[in-house]
């Protein structure tokens, strides 16, 4: 069962993809220092940009990092 705040998060990302205000950005993983490409949606408060982040992209092959649930 997904749990309501992941719920949430997930229609928040969808509502941001349907209006254009997402982004890709380079960040630096916090523990490891090592790259990562996040997943943010843009918003707007007064004149600064709030990029809330969402998740980053897999590295590598996706299909060989998950497995789906049984």
């Amino acid at each position: 069962m997904i749990p309501d705040h992941i719920r949430a998060n997930f229609q928040t990302l969808m509502r941001a993809a349907e209006n254009g205000d997402l982004a890709l950005m380079e960040c630096l993983d916090a523990e490891s220092g090592a790259p990562r490409y996040v997943i943010c949606a843009v918003g707007r408060n007064g004149g600064e940009y709030l990029l809330t982040p969402f998740g980053h992209l897999a590295e590598g092959n996706p299909y060989e990092a998950y497995h789906p649930p049984e």
